[in-house]
């Protein structure tokens, strides 16, 4: 990977030092205020606007506003009209759309497509703040408000709707978000480098339709367009026609010209040009530059299953930015043309991203409103972002890339010292020192140039892989500092574990148990067997044993009374009943009585998604006759999955005989401790004295420890916002905090 431009080496585009505004505009008073006439940039966003880097808006107009450029806000307009889109007058150079922290589908709809009573990024949790398909509507909202403004899209829902994919609650594959939304270019994943790019060079005067060299941007171009006539296209829009990919030389296979062979079949008087594997290696990458892999058409995947499992695999596998090709696929008369994924911010770049001028609060135009996400974060500290776990059913990878890209040490630290300085209620505990995985702080692939040819889904599935340093001193020596900074009277970790890792590392699990665990600690196993865990590409149970034995020895020696909190998914694909009764058995014998329990939910471009819409696996060679994955969609029998992991409620005794005695496991049924369910009903005095012997879940540590309450959305909703490192806010997409 060549070296990207650093992201504060651009000129202002404003002479002088424009200090900070408190808060980036929401109306044209506060404009006024600033001595502004207009905005250069307008961010609509389906969030409360809160001035606060864990919040997608903010980050990306504090990022821009340091840049030299005015930005205003525009939080959860009124869409029905175009006047909201009016508040502040007509950017300068473009409207920058988003849903929000989260896929706006996902915001508002539960895995059973109920619709939910709050919005956690809403004042006062109001919910309804936004439109289904938010990044459309905003975008055509705003063209409408001025005919010929620039639009550009971004954020978790336009990054993980770039391509045609299955939705699930439509139940139909749908078109990119780019046609729909009429969009001048699309952002996807971390944004900072395209944006900072693109907004510099359409303040230079260059149009923003003939910018399209920027990595991490997607575009519609006429039926086959190329940036130059030196590029080659790679067909991979049938099964049998995957498009050839060169092998990736070994880096360490050292090859002089001196020892090269020499022999050939061609007449001797022809000229052989003999090249050391570091020229071959070199010319390869100079082919794979100017390639474009062509998927399949949307107007084929749409109505074909196995074609769209394939277009999946062959999209995953041009992921990683230090070999990922361009991609193009058909939509009707035109393409959409997708740039390699962003190269990784370096650690100074991190640095100045979360060190900018915020005022970590919600806009004053809130009053004392409650927003549940703001209560959540306030006192938590980002230090990481990306995730090279490669969870199916999670998005980070795709949204954020698998390269760590980690904060530094002072940087870090400087954050905490400004939350007990300048964060109101501030009582001495830091709620979560972490990120999309706690503990994938500074780990890295041992070797660059391993890490730029690798094409692995996964660093740690179905083994840790070799080449990945697991070594976590660093992550020790930072809670250390953290610890000892003066007013700081705990330092918790919220966020998940990837905890095979940490088994790699006593050291570090003693560390977190002694010092950073408030009483429970979230882990997510997500199930007890083998089928599930090789879709989910999630690690046996003997890690999660492994694990526990260390955690339960290391509270045991702190004095401290501590749980482990697992949780598991229902109906993920791969899943069959037998699997979910063996969990349920596996639950009862280790005297779990889960409060909290969750469907999958097929979201926006995961591979599990695909393998729930095509029952085809992508994580290996999909033909027409390639395995078939099972695949649990019947609303009763999503519901019975659910039910098994709460065994214990009475409520769910009915549906579980019923489908115990249709497996042939009548034996379950009975009295006695050997068995899952009991013969009798139910009654509502039954149903009130079983629950009060549940596990004592988030909700109910939370009450007894003293934490802040858990995320809304039920305890496996999680994910990442957008336009910002995926972290452990409220329900999305993206399922962070779940390794």
């Amino acid at each position: 990977m060549h070296s990207p431009q650093n992201l504060y080496s651009y000129p202002r585009h404003r002479e002088g030092q424009i200090k900070p505004a408190p808060f980036l505009p929401m109306s044209r008073t506060e404009m006024d205020k600033l001595g502004w006439d207009s905005c250069d940039v307008i961010l609509v966003t389906g969030d409360a606007y809160i001035d606060h880097p864990s919040f997608g808006m903010a980050l990306v107009g504090r990022l821009l506003e340091a840049q030299g450029f005015r930005v205003g806000i525009i939080s959860q307009p009124d869409w029905l009209s175009a006047d909201a889109f009016r508040a502040l007058g007509k950017p300068n150079l473009y409207f920058g759309i988003t849903a929000g922290n989260m896929d706006s589908m996902v915001n508002r709809y539960t895995s059973d497509k109920k619709i939910r009573s709050e919005d956690a990024y809403t004042a006062n949790g109001e919910p309804n703040k936004r439109p289904d398909r938010a990044v459309v509507v905003y975008a055509q909202r705003a063209r409408e408000a001025y005919s010929d403004v620039n639009v550009v899209i971004g954020s978790i829902e336009a990054s993980l709707r770039r391509i045609a994919h299955y939705d699930y609650w439509s139940d139909k594959v749908k078109r990119s978000v780019l046609p729909d939304s009429k969009a001048d270019i699309l952002i996807f994943g971390n944004a900072e480098r395209a944006l900072v790019a693109l907004t510099h060079r359409v303040a230079a005067g260059e149009p923003i339709k003939s910018i399209r060299d920027l990595r991490g941007t997607a575009f519609m171009v006429p039926r086959g367009w190329k940036p130059a006539d030196d590029w080659s296209e790679v067909n991979s829009s049938r099964v049998d026609t995957p498009g050839r990919i060169e092998p990736h030389p070994d880096p360490y296979e050292m090859k002089s010209k001196e020892d090269a062979s020499c022999k050939t079949d061609k007449p001797a008087e022809q000229p052989v040009l003999i090249l050391t594997r570091e020229e071959r290696q070199a010319a390869l990458k100079e082919i794979r530059n100017k390639s474009v892999v062509r998927l399949p058409s949307y107007d084929v995947i749409k109505d074909d299953p196995v074609l769209y499992a394939h277009a999946s695999r062959v999209f995953h596998l041009e992921s990683n930015p230090g070999n990922a090709r361009a991609m193009v696929q058909g939509h009707g008369e035109r393409d959409v043309w997708l740039n390699p994924p962003p190269l990784p911010l370096a650690m100074d770049e991190m640095d100045h991203v979360y060190d900018m001028a915020y005022a970590r609060a919600p806009h004053p135009s809130y009053g004392k409103a409650h927003i549940p996400a703001w209560e959540m974060i306030r006192f938590s500290v980002n230090i990481m972002r990306g995730c090279f776990g490669g969870c199916t059913f999670c998005s980070i990878t795709e949204h954020e890339g698998r390269i760590i890209q980690s904060r530094s040490e002072p940087s870090i630290l400087r954050e905490i010292e400004l939350i007990r300085d300048k964060t109101k209620g501030f009582t001495g505990t830091i709620s979560d020192l972490g990120g999309p995985t706690a503990n994938m702080y500074r780990l890295a692939c041992k070797d660059k140039k391993i890490e730029e040819s690798c094409r692995r889904l996964s660093c740690v599935y179905p083994t840790i892989c070799s080449n990945l340093g697991t070594d976590h001193s660093k992550l020790i020596q930072l809670y250390r500092k953290a610890r000892a900074i003066p007013g700081i009277k705990k330092i918790l970790v919220s966020s998940g574990l990837r905890y095979d890792l940490a088994v790699r590392s006593p050291e570090y699990v003693k560390e977190l148990v002694t010092h950073h665990v408030g009483g429970l600690l979230k882990i997510a196993p997500e199930h007890s067997e083998e089928g599930p865990l090789s879709k989910m590409m999630k690690p046996g149970m003997g890690a999660y044993d492994k694990f526990k034995e260390l955690f339960d020895r290391y509270s045991k020696e702190a004095g401290k009374e501590q749980y482990l909190i697992p949780y598991f998914i229902a109906a993920h694909p791969g899943t069959t009943d037998e699997d979910m009764l063996n969990l349920a058995l596996w639950l009862k014998k280790n005297n779990f009585r889960l409060d909290q329990v969750q469907n999958f939910m097929p979201t926006p471009m995961a591979l599990a998604t695909t393998m729930y819409h095509s029952r085809k696996n992508p994580l290996h060679k999909v033909t027409a006759d390639s395995e078939t994955v099972e695949t649990v969609r019947s609303g009763k029998i999503r519901r019975l999955h659910k039910a098994l992991l709460r065994y214990h409620d009475p409520a769910n005794w009915e549906i579980i005989r019923e489908a115990l005695q249709r497996m042939g496991r009548s034996d379950l049924i009975g009295s006695s401790e050997r068995h899952l369910v009991p013969r009798h009903s139910a009654t509502p005095a039954l149903i009130a004295a079983e629950r009060r012997k549940e596990t004592p879940g988030p909700d109910k540590l939370a009450r007894k420890f003293g934490q802040n309450k858990p995320r809304p959305g039920g305890a496996v909703e999680r994910h990442a916002p957008a336009g910002r490192p995926a972290r452990k806010g409220p329900a999305t997409t993206v399922r962070a905090g779940r390794k």
